[in-house]
């Protein structure tokens, strides 16, 4: 008897390439979040925009604001969601004294990578890094296009 494919809940919803293009990622951190049914149902159906959003800290917890998860059609009528609402995240105690250590202290900024579910759970990857200065943005392209071009090279000798 054929086993029956198992529907896979693990898999990015969203990504947030504009961090990695203005921030020098040093340490990365996963974090649960705290999210209502209609956020987890709109995060399935890739209803999320990561680009504006950020980690603030406040009060000894991390929150995640400007995240805009965009409700579904089928979100009940008498409920008004709101979708630029500040969600808090779940991380254990050692990584928020890290984290906080490294924003107030050493000038640190925590920005959100990457939304993904693992083992059917929503999960935020967040990123502690520092701001990268213009001069930094055209070296990482250049460098990019450089390796773009190598590739290139490397296989029309192979051919």
């Amino acid at each position: 008897m054929a086993k029956a494919k198992s529907q896979d809940n693990s898999g990015t919803v969203a990504v947030n390439r504009k961090a990695r293009h203005d921030y020098l990622i040093d340490s990365e951190f996963e974090a649960g979040m705290e999210l209502l049914g209609w956020e987890v149902k709109s995060l399935r159906a890739k209803k999320v925009n990561l680009t504006d959003g950020y980690v603030a800290i406040q009060k000894g917890q991390a929150w995640l604001t400007a995240c805009n998860i965009s409700p579904l059609a089928t979100v009940s009528t008498h409920f008004k969601p709101e979708p630029m609402r500040a969600r808090r995240l779940l991380l254990h105690r050692e990584e928020l004294n890290k984290l906080i250590g490294a924003v107030e202290r050493k000038g640190y900024t925590v920005v959100p990578l990457k939304i993904y579910f693992t083992r059917g759970l929503a999960k935020l990857k967040i990123g502690l890094g520092k701001g990268k200065k213009q001069h930094d943005k055209r070296a990482t392209e250049k460098d990019r296009d450089w390796k773009r071009e190598q590739s290139r090279i490397m296989k029309s000798v192979n051919r």
